[in-house]
């Protein structure tokens, strides 16, 4: 060994380790968007986003219900929670409703198109018999059924050209026969002008607007091309501008576009202005739940149309986009399951049920903001009414069903099922092994067990 120059040995240093390089640092915005995007692509996300969604606007429509119609009750002389009790019967119904239609098969659920058309066509006409029809607030499109309770057949043709037009066009698609606009336009749109004409019988141009939503949405799935398209929306728009201009109540409500004065020349713009005094004394957080100003004989309407309105009051802001991203997700949950599938009328059904939705929720908060005229239309799931909520809970449990058909959630439906493993005595089987192929070794028996 070579001595150093003072006659010592050289110092033995360890060797060097080697220079790993270092990760970049990832950014935490780009890894919070990629576990939400797994996250979502999940087999049971859109089932869990259109149960839980659905359910919580229903339950805080309740609690909104309850606040903005005790005024309202009181002044008719009515107990306080009255159409509280009524709605959360309509509620208990609805939900027993979703829990049926979430269960049936799809082929049930096509079987089920024609015969609630019928019965949708023949209550709406029905309406229109003197002595059966009732009129509310200048619409006859309500039928008595006795007592302080009413029916209104018009939601239910919404849910009736939803699953018809489904079946149409998916029955049509079977046959090839999409490509010839013939088979596109007839019989489904002559059909659904049946269906406005009887609504428009009785003046709801409200509900008017959302079955033509749906018709568009339905034409848009099934591939119409765009002159066809623009085609028949011309003919829509030309037909809706006639019904407006000739009616002067339809004409206040486009003049109140915009309104910041109650009466805005010979125009009365009340309901327009104090919904929009309502949502900006609401502020960031509200002033309150129950301590709403404009319930109290300001706002019309409180717990029905412009429930909206009374909300953006008592819980603000965070409030009102709360109930909005409730039903983005809804709605985006919706195309998932109309985007995802491969049957054409589970495609068909749950774009016209998301389009329904969506487009009753847009008109709604639209007008309630004074961006849309007043079209009197509730909001889904939200606003107080039985014949809305009873037959949007029905979709709702439509949307379940068709999440539940898709092999992969049905998948993971079957491996979350409860195990009835356990024994009375406190001790517990074996789980049983579903990813193995191997046989299991016989149990030895007694001579005289069977």
């Amino acid at each position: 060994m070579p001595s150093s120059r003072t006659g010592r040995p050289p110092v033995q240093r360890a060797a060097r380790r080697p220079v790993v390089p270092r990760s970049p640092r990832e950014n935490p915005l780009r890894t919070l968007h990629t576990r939400a995007r797994r996250s979502w692509d999940r087999p049971l996300t859109a089932y869990y986003v259109i149960l839980g969604g659905s359910a919580l606007i229903t339950v805080l429509g309740l609690v909104m219900v309850y606040s903005a119609s005790q005024i309202t009750a009181l002044q008719m002389s009515l107990p306080g929670s009255y159409f509280f009790r009524k709605q959360l019967l309509a509620a208990v119904i609805g939900t027993v409703l979703l829990l049926v239609a979430s269960r049936m098969p799809v082929k049930l659920h096509r079987a089920l198109a024609y015969p609630i058309l019928a019965g949708a066509v023949f209550l709406m006409a029905l309406v229109q018999v003197p002595g059966i029809g009732v009129a509310v607030n200048g619409n006859q499109n309500w039928i008595a059924l006795g007592g302080s309770f009413q029916i209104q057949p018009s939601e239910f043709g919404k849910l009736a050209l939803v699953l018809w037009g489904a079946d149409l066009l998916a029955r049509k698609q079977d046959k090839r026969l999409l490509a010839q606009w013939k088979h596109m336009l007839v019989p489904l749109v002559p059909a659904t002008f049946m269906l406005l004409g009887l609504i428009m019988l009785g003046g709801d141009m409200g509900t008017a607007i959302i079955l033509t939503a749906i018709l568009f949405g339905l034409l848009w799935l099934a591939g119409a091309p765009t002159r066809l398209f623009v085609g028949v929306l011309s003919v829509a728009a030309l037909i809706g501008a006639v019904l407006i201009r000739t009616s002067p109540n339809r004409m206040a409500r486009l003049a109140c576009l915009g309104a910041t004065e109650p009466q805005s020349g010979p125009v009365d713009c009340w309901q327009a202005v104090h919904g929009i005094y309502a949502l900006a004394s609401g502020g960031i957080f509200g002033s309150g739940l129950g301590a709403s100003v404009e319930k109290w004989g300001q706002l019309p309407e409180a717990h029905t149309d412009f429930i909206f309105a009374v909300t953006g009051e008592e819980l603000g802001l965070v409030g009102t986009l709360s109930v909005l991203a409730l039903f983005a997700a809804l709605g985006y949950a919706g195309i998932r399951v109309a985007g995802r599938t491969e049957d054409p009328f589970v495609r068909y059904a749950a774009g016209g049920v998301t389009t329904w939705i969506t487009a009753q929720a847009v008109i709604n908060v639209g007008a309630v903001l004074g961006l849309l005229p007043i079209a009197g239309v509730p909001l889904p799931l939200f606003s107080y009414g039985g014949s809305a909520l009873l037959p949007t809970m029905f979709a709702i449990g439509l949307l379940i069903a068709f999440t539940r058909e898709d092999p992969a959630a049905r998948m993971a439906l079957a491996m979350r099922q409860p195990r009835f493993g356990r024994k009375r005595g406190g001790g517990s089987q074996r789980p049983r092994r579903w990813n193995t192929m191997r046989r299991r070794a016989p149990v030895a028996r007694s001579s005289g067990e069977r």
